[in-house]
């Protein structure tokens, strides 16, 4: 049994994603092609924005965002404790200084432990308050109604880290469409992945549309040898684009699977163990599946008993951004960070895809249920 089963979608796709392939190596149109703007294009309609850039991977679709808005030195940018380290890594190598805030019970950012945040940075008054990255945490929807009125109280910059949240939505708006910009990844586990890296910001900012472009080929100008801005090398593959565009034509569909497989797990495990909350109104895309149990012990048990039958388990992720030695001593203001704490303590994720058969589903709920 796979934990995500990419084979199986690939087998549905081949006949698409082989003829696509091919298109790039007869024309050997390899970066930018005609593939990328037709991709681009599908995906600012399927998810209702102006402007979509595409660009070599997620982080970097971050980091044009924090460079774009010119953040740095002395900002403070706002993020989850439970979240990848790439949700505020660029923002650091920018010189800015991150400031973790706690999760609510569907594992977002907590709206009470931001704002606590926000107010303890301007009382210090050694950062100035920039942005909030707010992380659609395995594919489920953040309160973006209570984030945007945090964000337009103080002034901040609020930026959709929807990575693992595409195809999900937020009160019958897809993630990739809120705050003020948002970005996502195209790794190939997520919902929707390509066959290596990839990534794209979000916009409806027609100037700031114009800046990413010319950000992502090293600050160009009219040509690339006429720079204007100090930028960076992240372009999308074509041959990434070829296979991302039947992908994303039954993105939809795989959503809608993704729910009734969900819905199964939900119904087998929540009398147990912590499942998934999602926000009211809203649609996951369960980028992954995962389980909080007691404690620790009840976890290893459980994942043990699951290896030994051969089911594959994954805990995402195993430590809080706080505790990680590369931030070994920042300051965290004070705040209590036990729920992101406790999710690395107890959480661990199941077989989860699509293409998840029957007879898979019911054996892992027979192997953790006895």
């Amino acid at each position: 049994m796979e934990y995500i089963n990419l084979n199986a979608q690939y087998k549905r796709l081949k006949p698409q994603i082989d003829a696509n392939i091919q298109r790039v190596l007869d024309n050997s149109s390899f970066i930018l092609g005609d593939f990328v703007g037709e991709f681009e294009e599908k995906l600012a309609k399927y998810v209702g924005v102006k402007h979509v850039i595409s660009c070599s991977d997620g982080t970097s679709a971050l980091q044009l965002i924090y460079m774009a808005y010119n953040i740095g030195r002395g900002d403070a940018v706002f993020c989850p404790a439970m979240t990848f380290i790439a949700s505020i890594e660029p923002a650091c190598m920018l010189g800015a200084t991150p400031v973790f805030c706690d999760i609510d019970e569907h594992y977002n950012i907590c709206v009470e432990s931001l704002e606590r945040q926000i107010k303890r940075v301007l009382s210090e008054g050694k950062y100035t308050p920039k942005a909030i990255v707010s992380v659609d945490f395995l594919g489920s929807p953040a309160n973006y109604d209570r984030l945007e009125k945090i964000a337009g109280k103080y002034g901040l910059l609020l930026i959709e880290d929807a990575a693992q949240s595409m195809g999900a939505s937020y009160h019958g708006k897809k993630c990739g469409s809120f705050g003020d910009i948002a970005a996502t990844s195209f790794f190939p586990s997520k919902p929707l992945g390509c066959y290596g890296d990839g990534g794209a910001v979000f916009t409806n900012d027609d100037d700031m549309y114009r800046l990413l472009l010319s950000l992502r080929v090293h600050g160009k100008g009219k040509t690339k040898y006429d720079n204007i801005h100090i930028g960076l090398n992240s372009r999308l593959d074509s041959i990434q684009a070829a296979v991302l565009i039947p992908k994303l034509a039954v993105l939809e569909e795989e959503i809608e699977k993704r729910q009734m497989i969900a819905k199964k797990y939900d119904e087998a495990f929540g009398e147990r163990f912590i499942v998934p909350r999602i926000e009211e109104d809203s649609v996951c895309s369960y980028a992954q599946y995962v389980l909080c149990c007691r404690d620790e012990d009840e976890r290893g048990e459980l994942q043990q008993r699951l290896k030994s039958a051969d089911i594959p388990t994954l805990r995402y992720y195993p430590n809080p951004l706080h505790l990680l030695p590369v931030f070994e001593g920042i300051n965290t203001y004070g705040e209590n960070l036990e729920r992101a704490e406790r999710y690395a303590k107890c959480s661990f994720g199941i077989p989860f895809s699509p293409y998840l058969e029957k007879d898979e589903i019911e054996r892992v709920i027979g192997t953790i249920i006895l």
